[in-house]
């Protein structure tokens, strides 16, 4: 078995709606439980689904590294998701998805792979302050029924961090380079539905000197935009004069950063305002859909140099 995700249009095409597609597979028993609960990652990170494939231990290898695997002849190291999320495989490890999201490959093992389900992003909830750093959001997979069955988005990009943590420079003044200067009493917002996501942009962005609002969700940033226009016209002053420029990820709960930018783009109010988006989401694909919502920029997560050289950028034009 071996099936390629990447080739995928139509998926392209669902991001001008609100939509996205949700692969679903299972980890095994909770601990304490015998329940197998349903997990979740956004189809675009996923690049092929593979019955498990010879892996070979590597010597002093992190906690839940399994080794590596070689797949169309590439090294790819293959990590024990249910080791890493508390789940017991009862029925082995038998799946392996390669993924590819923040400019690296790599290969997570699971217990068993279900299906791929499409869902409007306001079908899917933040799960911050319900427990669990490891989940983003969960995902009501049968809309607004009752007894809709859930799914726990995971937060990738933090289990990758947590299980192979990056080597690169810590986030400075000196690695981001010159101040950005932004007009008097105008801000950059931000949105975010990742912690550890939005605990770097503040870095990066404390790191230029630059005032920020950040905010969780693209309904979130929509709303406070909306709040920000309201009193700056009782100021007699514009959107703009307020807010120089929108910081935005793609995958995020209620509003994601596709109908944000559209929505920013397509209002009077607010389209003059430069839109960047900063993406784990990385791709030719990706990269063409983002232009053509009408962004003014686009940077793969995360180097701080390259947000700050992507911002300063922008603001020049």
């Amino acid at each position: 078995m071996s099936t390629s995700l990447h080739d995928a249009d139509e998926r392209t095409n669902l991001t001008g709606s609100n939509k996205f597609e949700l692969l679903l597979f299972r980890l095994g028993e909770a601990p304490g439980t015998d329940r197998r609960e349903l997990f979740g990652i956004n189809v675009f990170k996923v690049r092929e689904i593979l019955v498990m494939p010879t892996v070979t231990a590597m010597a002093n290898a992190p906690a839940h590294v399994l080794g590596v695997a070689n797949i169309r002849g590439q090294i790819i190291p293959v990590i024990d998701l249910p080791a890493v999320v508390g789940c017991v495989p009862k029925r082995g490890l038998t799946i392996l998805m390669v993924t590819e999201f923040a400019r690296t490959t790599q290969a997570f093992a699971v217990e068993e792979v279900d299906e791929i389900v499409r869902l409007e992003w306001n079908s899917v909830l933040a799960a911050e302050g319900h427990g669990g750093n490891l989940v983003t959001s969960i995902a009501k997979l049968d809309g607004d029924a009752e007894k809709s069955r859930l799914a726990q988005v995971l937060d990738v990009e933090q289990i990758l961090r947590n299980v192979m943590p990056p080597t690169q420079e810590d986030i400075t003044p000196k690695s981001v380079g010159a101040v950005v200067n932004l007009p008097e009493g105008a801000i950059i917002l931000a949105a975010d539905d990742s912690p550890v996501a939005r605990m770097m942009i503040e870095q990066g962005l404390a790191a230029m000197g630059t005032p920020y609002v950040m905010t969780k969700t693209g309904k979130e940033a929509w709303e406070r935009l909306q709040t920000i226009e309201t009193e700056a016209r009782a100021e007699g002053k514009t959107a703009q004069d307020k807010v120089a420029l929108v910081l935005t990820d793609l995958e995020m709960p209620e509003m994601d950063g596709f109908t944000l930018t559209r929505n920013i783009k397509q209002d009077q109010r607010f389209k003059s305002i430069p839109v960047v988006i900063h993406s784990s989401l990385t791709g030719t694909a990706n990269e063409a859909h983002v232009s053509s919502v009408g962004a003014d920029g686009y940077v793969a997560k995360f180097v701080a140099a390259e947000l700050a050289a992507t911002i300063r950028q922008v603001l020049r034009h």
